[in-house]
């Protein structure tokens, strides 16, 4: 099972406690399932492009290789800060530049951290519908952590561990879970957006 974190904090790798919460339920994960080979990204440290409107196949670097690795997951964690009540613009940049189908039926756990406990339903009302627009499999609970629950960018609390390491088995569980065909649990696709014709139809008399 290929397990992916990937954190969009802005902050270098050394200093992520986004990072920092992202690898502890990856090893979580690993000491839970040993057929799991877990890598983490932070996304930060790489030359990531920002979304241009092309093709996703005709981007290259990191870039390319970022996609690559999030089309080639079983299963992913988010992991992002929260700013002004939202994710990051490095994580929203990511998600542009990923192609439309690359999370279909993909299970995927959430990790958010933040200065107090007053954005934790950024999870609710701002990366769960994201990821419903990517007919991704939200996990149900994702993890929250802030400041108070860290020691020197160290993540301590007890609780919280808890937590990643409750989400991590959670997910690893669910994506044995998942058929091969993923396209099966993912509900009613959207709708058919004729774009020709529309534009064709705004110059009609």
């Amino acid at each position: 099972m290929k397990l992916l974190g990937l954190s969009g904090s802005p902050a270098k790798k050394s200093s992520s406690r986004t990072l920092s919460a992202v690898d502890k339920a990856l090893s979580f994960a690993k000491a839970y399932d040993e057929t799991v080979h877990a890598r983490s990204i932070n996304i930060r440290d790489l030359d990531v492009q920002f979304c241009d409107g092309r093709d996703p196949a005709l981007y290259g670097g990191d870039t390319k290789e970022v996609i690559d690795q999030i089309t080639d997951a079983d299963a992913i964690i988010f992991g992002t800060p929260v700013y002004r009540g939202s994710y990051t613009g490095i994580l929203k940049n990511v998600f542009d530049i990923i192609p439309n189908n690359v999370l279909v039926g993909k299970p995927v756990g959430i990790v958010v951290t933040g200065s107090t406990q007053h954005h934790y339903l950024a999870i609710e009302h701002g990366i769960k519908p994201l990821l419903g627009f990517f007919h991704a499999h939200a996990l149900p609970g994702g993890v929250y952590a802030h400041s108070n629950h860290y020691a020197e960018n160290v993540l301590v609390n007890e609780d919280i561990l808890e937590r990643l390491d409750q989400l991590a088995k959670a997910l690893v569980d669910f994506t044995k879970l998942i058929p091969a065909d993923r396209n099966i649990l993912v509900g009613a696709s959207g709708p058919v957006i004729p774009w020709e014709s529309l534009l064709k139809g705004s110059h009609s008399p």
